[in-house]
Formats: C-alpha cells, structure tokens, sequence
C-alpha cells in the first residue's frame, strides 16, 4: 500500500434516518466510543415525526465531533436522504464519506480499518456483523448485463485481504469525493432499493471498488429472515416489492446511457428478480398476498422505461474530453 497516511478528520459519516430515534441514538453512542473519529457527523432525518430532533441536538455537545443535521421537508425514501447526505457532505469538503442507515453501531475502531485502505482505493466496503453477530454475507457482485446480484459470489478472502466488486451497499460504503465528483450524487428518484448497487456500479466503471476483510459495523436491528447456510433471504415489505420492480427501469436507463444494456439479458435478470420475490413471500412471510405490488411496479416501471426525457444523475465536475 501507499505510505499516504489517512487523516480521520478527512471523512465524514453520513447517516440516514427515519422514524427510528432509538436506533438513531444507539449508532450516535457508538460513534461516541470511536477512536479515531470523523471529522463530522451529518445525520439527514426525512421528515421523522418521532422524537429525532431532540435526540440529534442531546448529542450535540458530547459526540466529540462537528454534527450536521438536516431535517427534510418530506420522506424522499433512503436515496433521497443519501442523495442528501453525499450533497452536503460533499459541498462541506469532506474528502471522504462513510455512508450507513440508522440500524447500525460503528465498531470502535472502524475507521481506522477503513483508513488503512484510503491510501489505495477510492471506493471501499467494510464488513458488518449481523444482529446476532454472525458474520453479515453481502453479495459484493453484480451480473452486470442482468443488473442482480450474483448470490454465489465467493465469501472467502485470500491473502490481499480484499475483493475487487462491481456494486455497493449505503450499508458501508466509503466513497471519496472525487469519485462522487465523477458520477455525481446517488438518484434520489429510486426512493428505496437498488440505488446503492447502482451507485457502487458506476463507481466501479471509473475506479478500483472493493471490499475488505474489515468488521466495521454491527446491524443493531432483528430482521426476519429465512436462513439457508452461508447465505439468507430477509422479509420484505409491499412497499419494497413495489420499488424492487419500478426501479428497474432506472437501472434500464442507466444502462442505456451508458451503453451497457442488453434486452435480452436484462429481462432476464427482471423476471429471476420477480420470482426472487414469489419466494421470498412463501418461504419468509409465508404469504402470497403482496404480488400485486410486483405487477404494479412493472407498469409503474414501464412509464419510466419510456421516457424519453429521463435522464442519469450528472457529475459535479465537467468531465475531461475523451
């Protein structure tokens, strides 16, 4: 690696929250017990109706660092608030920007594994225990003409201690500006799902992403899920089958500015993501209500593939001539 040494005070965390002040103060305590810590904190709250507001400012004076809070007029979804939260931390001059939901705790000296790899790569995931505290399996690669995870990507790491990827988690991700600067800020119009793999594809296109075999945050929040081994399928809701298949015309367009989509493969990857879904219903919530929200979010998707006026988020900066 580069003898560069990482400033801790160069990077931000940015944490999206919504609702949830009691998981919200858990991972601002953890941030507390950080050593060393970032350079500021920028919570962006999506219009909670909870009690948020006075937990963020109850940590104002004690979290050791500068915190930033942004309460939004309306819920724009986790990609509105992580569009957000990436504007305003890069337009602070954060050089680095951590991003994570609300449902996390920072191990303590989580940045400080995330820093030993700045040196050398601009778009990097950390590792994260579950809620149990088994070890969280992410599906680090995509099947890029399909735009889906592939699920049987190898968990094991060798001797480099990191995996070059082609997605992203806001689960982790630890993104530099210039980076952001190129691709420019998540999408906020996906609201919730696929914005992050999306978001860690496009920076793949540009740089070296990987993930590292570095525990950096523990999921503090149970989730139903349905446990097959290494790997595992977590409940849903009808709002995220809804988005799981409107999303995908994003993805379609996206792929169709940057010269990366193929129909037939892209089906494809549509229809196995459906019936990803149909399983998911009668294995973990044991139902078969909610397909109705998956053939909803297929017209809804339809709208938007058609669009000729839609266009990819733009960077921050003007592009060199190729």
């Amino acid at each position: 690696m580069s003898a560069q040494v990482f400033d801790p005070t160069s990077a931000a965390i940015v944490v999206v929250t919504y609702n949830r002040s009691a998981l919200l103060s858990r991972l601002l305590e953890s941030v507390i017990g950080m050593e060393p810590r970032p350079g500021r904190v920028i919570v962006i709250d999506n219009a909670s109706i909870d009690d948020t507001t006075e937990v963020v400012e109850s940590f104002r004076e004690r979290l050791g660092t500068e915190l930033v809070y942004r309460r939004l007029e309306t819920n724009t979804g986790g990609s509105g608030g992580f569009s957000e939260g990436v504007r305003v931390a890069y337009e602070l001059g954060s050089e680095w920007i951590w991003l994570m939901d609300d449902d996390v705790e920072v191990i303590p000296d989580g940045l400080a594994k995330m820093g030993r790899w700045a040196p050398r790569f601009r778009s990097i995931q950390g590792r994260r225990y579950d809620y149990d505290g088994s070890e969280f399996y992410w599906q680090y690669r995509i099947a890029e003409r399909m735009g889906i995870p592939i699920p049987f990507a190898p968990a094991g790491f060798d001797a480099s201690g990191y995996k070059e990827m082609n997605s992203g988690c806001f689960e982790g991700m630890f993104i530099h500006r210039d980076i952001v600067a190129r691709i420019g800020l998540p999408d906020p119009r996906f609201f919730i799902y696929w914005d992050d793999q999306l978001y860690g594809w496009l920076a793949s296109r540009i740089t070296t992403s990987v993930i590292v075999d570095e525990f950096v945050l523990r999921r503090t929040r149970e989730i139903r899920q349905w446990d097959m081994g290494i790997r595992h399928m977590n409940a849903s809701s009808d709002a995220y089958r809804y988005y799981i298949m409107r999303n995908r015309a994003h993805i379609k367009q996206y792929y169709r500015a940057k010269d990366s989509y193929n129909p037939v493969l892209f089906g494809l990857g549509t229809t196995l993501t459906f019936g990803k879904e149909l399983i998911r219903l009668l294995a973990v919530e044991r139902t078969v209500r909610g397909t109705s929200h998956l053939f909803r979010g297929l017209r809804d998707g339809r709208r938007i593939a058609r669009d000729r006026s839609w266009q990819p988020m733009q960077p921050l900066i003007d592009q060199p001539a190729s």
